[in-house]
């Protein structure tokens, strides 16, 4: 999927640190999905589709996974000490710091995740700053 968001930025002239924000939340998002969201071992689908939207881009994760709204995890407390945090819970929260937008939404069987970057940030290069 990375070779392919990276496709996608480069043949738009996309920021390289675009293509890394929205990697870097597929990655946390599809992992969560794979390795929570099924509980047998039937054959899963999920699809990705990317589209620009003006100067937005968009990406759209569909799951036949459980239902799951990650928009509505508990935010990290990240002003504990890293040695007294619990492992884990902290994909939701880079997605969330990577992203502009993040929308969930459940149809029918399945999860449907929406996220968004503005390609046309006043600094492209911090693409991990939410505006």
């Amino acid at each position: 999927m990375a070779e392919k968001i990276d496709e996608f930025c480069a043949a738009r002239d996309l920021p390289s640190a675009i293509a890394y924000a929205v990697n870097l939340s597929l990655d946390e998002l599809l992992t969560n999905t794979i390795s929570y969201g099924y509980d047998d071992d039937a054959r899963h689908r999920i699809d990705i589709a990317i589209r620009m939207d003006g100067s937005a881009m968009v990406v759209e994760i569909t799951d036949d996974a459980k239902p799951f709204d990650p928009s509505e995890a508990a935010r990290p407390d990240t002003d504990v000490p890293i040695e007294d945090r619990p492992i884990g819970g902290l994909g939701i929260h880079f997605v969330r710091e990577m992203m502009d937008g993040f929308w969930y939404r459940r149809s029918g069987k399945h999860n449907i995740v929406t996220l968004t970057k503005n390609t046309e940030t006043k600094n492209t290069e911090d693409a991990g700053t939410a505006t």
